[in-house]
């Protein structure tokens, strides 16, 4: 209901006599923008092949491959976060050529290329770490790039209704992903490498899309902040020092240091799906539909809280959503068991993601440079992304040493330890990162 190629904010456009007239209320049903469709779009259909291969991976390596958790702790933080300095480069050189598509374009090449090279891995651990790393590679190129388009894209009162429906779409992707990848299992049996080429094939797709229809900057669409100074031919470029910058500042450093304290809560998608899958003995070929529940309930809930931090503020959102992570290693841990368990898991865990994902972004980008912004979500991200690396690890040696209930409790524990310094680092007396935007 939000999608629409309108051009710039209807809440600029006058009413049609004195006083406030219709602006104030066709703004606060602004649509998003044409770029913003687009670009989610590309991610819809990027997901579906991405989580195509994520929903038989977990079940490939362990059960398929015998890895013990520590092994595949590591492996599923390098799915996530091994590349992570890399969402730096992918940033700086965004920012410093001023080609956010160009450097996106490479981004998603790099993914679907990996999807081939899963089928040369064969059964060598190192090989399909090495696929699984360009894999993420081209993740962590691509992802400031679009985030920062959508900024861009977008006018500051609507960036978290932009990034809800961004993410609405993206994880609609999500949600098909697995689908396709069960219904290539039914067809096909146990072959792996019957996934991976679809995904290839799907991947491909989505390339062309972002070529197409995509655009560096969107004609006459918002993109700058109204504080912000738009970019002209002549600025001079971005140089380390100045991206790096960044981080001498306070909300920008803030939001740094809390995106890592909250990856190091998140114990990755892989050791949810096996714990379900351990406590309820699901057949093998029923736990790619695991993911199908948490990309449902991320597709609910997305966009509608998307629009919620636009009006309460998005630090709010964000640590709602926290709240609900703690609340699934919790029942992973508790007395409930049965459906009851998997629908109350899988709905908790997709709140957090709808909660979370776009809604930090859109909460960074208010805070930094227009000539800056990719770099410094970049950093964001990177934070988070180390931080996810430490994280599965230490999930992995905790499951091999106490067993996995004990180890999902003490998960529990520090998400409850992170949200408290998240809270003291963003809750600033001047509540800039915190605030709602004037509606």
């Amino acid at each position: 209901m939000y999608l629409s190629t309108v051009s710039r904010p209807a809440a600029e456009e006058p009413g049609p006599g004195p006083g406030p007239g219709p602006g104030p209320r066709r703004r606060r049903f602004a649509l998003v923008s044409g770029n913003v469709v687009a670009l989610g779009t590309v991610s819809l259909i990027t997901d579906i092949s991405a989580e195509m291969v994520a929903a038989v991976l977990p079940l490939y390596l362990v059960l398929g491959l015998q890895l013990s958790p520590v092994a595949f702790g590591v492996l599923d933080g390098v799915h996530t976060g091994a590349t992570a300095l890399l969402r730096v480069v992918g940033g700086f050189a965004a920012d410093r050529f001023r080609r956010r598509k160009l450097i996106a374009g490479i981004g998603y090449t790099l993914s679907a290329v990996a999807k081939l090279g899963l089928l040369l891995a064969g059964r060598s651990i190192p090989a399909i770490g090495a696929v699984i790393a360009v894999d993420r590679l081209g993740k962590g190129v691509r992802s400031a790039p679009r985030d920062a388009l959508i900024t861009l894209s977008s006018p500051p009162e609507a960036l978290g209704r932009a990034f809800g429906v961004h993410r609405a779409m993206d994880s609609f992707g999500a949600f098909l992903g697995p689908l396709a990848a069960f219904a290539v299992l039914l067809v096909v049996g146990q072959s792996y490498d019957a996934v991976f080429v679809t995904s290839f094939c799907i991947a491909a797709l989505a390339v062309v899309v972002l070529v197409l229809f995509v655009r560096e900057r969107p004609a006459g669409e918002p993109t700058e902040q109204p504080s912000d100074r738009t970019e002209q031919p002549s600025d001079p470029t971005v140089s380390v020092r100045e991206a790096f910058g960044l981080l001498r500042g306070g909300p920008a450093r803030r939001l740094v240091l809390a995106a890592a304290m909250l990856g190091l809560a998140t114990i990755g998608d892989g050791f949810v799906y096996l714990l379900l899958q351990r406590r309820e003995d699901l057949g093998l070929r029923w736990f790619p539909l695991l993911a199908v529940g948490t990309s449902l309930a991320y597709l609910l809930l997305a966009a509608p809280l998307g629009v919620l931090a636009d009006r309460i503020g998005r630090l709010p959102v964000v640590i709602g959503g926290y709240t609900a992570l703690g609340a699934t290693y919790l029942l992973l841990a508790g007395p409930v068991d049965g459906w009851p368990l998997i629908a109350l898991t899988l709905a908790l865990y997709g709140a957090f993601y709808a909660a979370t994902d776009g809604v930090l972004i859109a909460l960074a980008g208010p805070v930094l440079p227009a000539r800056l912004r990719t770099t410094g979500i970049a950093l964001v991200q990177t934070g988070q992304a180390l931080a996810y690396l430490v994280s599965s690890v230490l999930f992995g040696l905790a499951w091999q040493s106490w067993g996995p209930e004990n180890a999902i409790r003490a998960a529990a524990v520090a998400v409850a330890g992170v949200l408290v310094g998240t809270l003291l680092l963003l809750a600033s007396p001047s509540r800039l990162i915190t605030r709602k935007v004037p509606r």
